[in-house]
């Protein structure tokens, strides 16, 4: 059901999310140039690497990410526009909408067992932990949450989250 009412809504809202992606995606590349999309390997449901697609903020070469981070790439971070491209993943069935956010893959065997239960839903565009700190909250706090939606999930529930990341 989870799987099915993902699809439905990208689908369904794709006359809004569409051009906005094509129009972010123009922007990138008239900005930075090309690559116009960062992709990189995430842990996804059971903790299978998948490739998470997002829009490049930074400039590519070497120094922190902090001084590669271009004017673009931090408006495009601070209104979370950067991540419109994981509704491809989403449509992939590698993520949902709601869901623990997916992290990196080096952090796998960093997990405690409680801690990786977070690996046993997909992992979401946003969260419980997001609509609870996002940024906000320690490492700890992020997992107690994530996990907490493994436990709770639910339409119902992702409604809720949803609604509470829109607003």
């Amino acid at each position: 059901m989870k799987r099915l009412f993902d699809v439905v809504a990208v689908l369904l809202t794709a006359w809004l999310w569409l051009p906005l992606l094509v129009a972010v995606g123009v922007l990138v590349r008239v900005g930075m140039g090309r690559p116009v999309f960062f992709v990189q390997d995430r842990p996804g449901l059971r903790g299978r690497p998948f490739r998470l697609i997002k829009f490049r903020t930074m400039r590519e070469g070497v120094g922190s990410d902090a001084s590669r981070l271009t004017p673009l790439g931090r408006a495009l971070r601070s209104t979370s526009l950067d991540e419109l491209p994981e509704l491809l993943n989403v449509l992939k069935g590698e993520m949902s909408l709601v869901g623990p956010r997916p992290l990196l893959m080096a952090y796998l065997p960093r997990y405690t067992p409680e801690q990786a239960r977070r690996h046993a839903v997909r992992p979401g565009l946003t969260g419980w932990a997001q609509v609870n700190g996002r940024n906000a909250l320690s490492w700890e706090e992020k997992f107690k949450y994530d996990v907490w939606y493994v436990d709770h999930c639910g339409l119902g529930l992702d409604l809720k989250i949803m609604g509470l990341t829109v607003w």
